[in-house]
């Protein structure tokens, strides 16, 4: 059974690695031959996580897991930092009226969203590669790998054509959650496991509100948006991959709904 994994392992190493490099040479290729030197923000995205890896790493902890989630912690709140200071300056700015229109958010783009995708999509290629580096996965299609490998997909191909961007960026107010589900995770590996603490308590709340609100309400209203704007989509791919994106996001959501459940569960369970 160990052998079998192992080799699981490899095979998905192999086939993400061989993604990633192809997505890397891809995003090079539009930086240097086609002159799109606003994506270098991609890369700034990159080497500044990398960075913040190598931080903790050297200051903190050498444990690949905890580096990796400390990381992902910062990332969730610089995101959920900037996508609500564009999505409150526009409001301020131009007010609520339109701002969810279909022709703003397909065709426009606020200001400062599309720096902040591009540097969130840098995030993704370098989880992906950490995760890959040190064997942060398990199974022959680990979901965390595929959940990259979609993210970058369609990051690149909405910031290769200038279209959507406000539509992903308002897929990114789930990292309000992901802020918290990452601090959980920093706090069990810290030893911090007393379910009836006043933090685990508060930190459970924010959990919950965060996953409900955040992530699993947005991205059906999100959804729904799409369905009811779709004799609006020119045609194309821009439409199928939106709704495949996001019935991908809506099924991630329900397994981690369900395993936020079961671990609430068993964190509560008297020991």
């Amino acid at each position: 059974m160990a052998n079998t994994s192992h080799e699981q392992n490899n095979k998905a190493g192999i086939f993400f690695s061989s993604t990633l490099l192809l997505w890397l040479v891809s995003v090079l290729f539009e930086i240097v031959f086609n002159n799109r030197k606003e994506l270098s923000c991609i890369i700034a995205g990159a080497c500044f996580y990398q960075i913040a890896n190598w931080v903790v790493r050297y200051l903190i902890s050498r444990d690949p897991l905890f580096v990796n989630t400390s990381v992902s912690l910062l990332h969730s709140t610089i995101t959920s930092l900037s996508v609500v200071s564009i999505l409150v300056t526009q409001w301020l700015r131009n007010g609520s009226s339109g701002m969810f229109e279909h022709s703003q958010l397909v065709g426009d783009t606020w200001q400062w969203a599309y720096p902040a995708l591009c540097f969130s999509c840098g995030y993704f290629a370098y989880d992906q590669w950490d995760m890959l580096q040190y064997r942060l996965y398990s199974g022959l299609i680990p979901s965390i790998l595929v959940h990259h490998l979609l993210l970058l997909i369609c990051f690149t191909l909405a910031l290769y054509r200038n279209i959507t961007i406000n539509y992903l960026l308002l897929t990114l107010i789930c990292e309000l959650h992901s802020i918290f589900l990452h601090v959980r995770k920093v706090r069990r590996m810290a030893g911090i496991r007393n379910a009836k603490s006043r933090i685990v308590r508060v930190e459970w709340v924010l959990n919950l509100i965060t996953f409900i609100v955040a992530r699993f309400a947005s991205h059906i209203l999100i959804t729904v948006k799409l369905i009811r704007d779709a004799h609006k989509f020119e045609q194309g791919i821009v439409l199928p991959l939106a709704l495949f994106g996001m019935a991908g996001m809506n099924l991630l959501n329900i397994f981690l709904g369900i395993d936020l459940f079961n671990a609430f569960r068993m964190e509560k369970k008297p020991r």
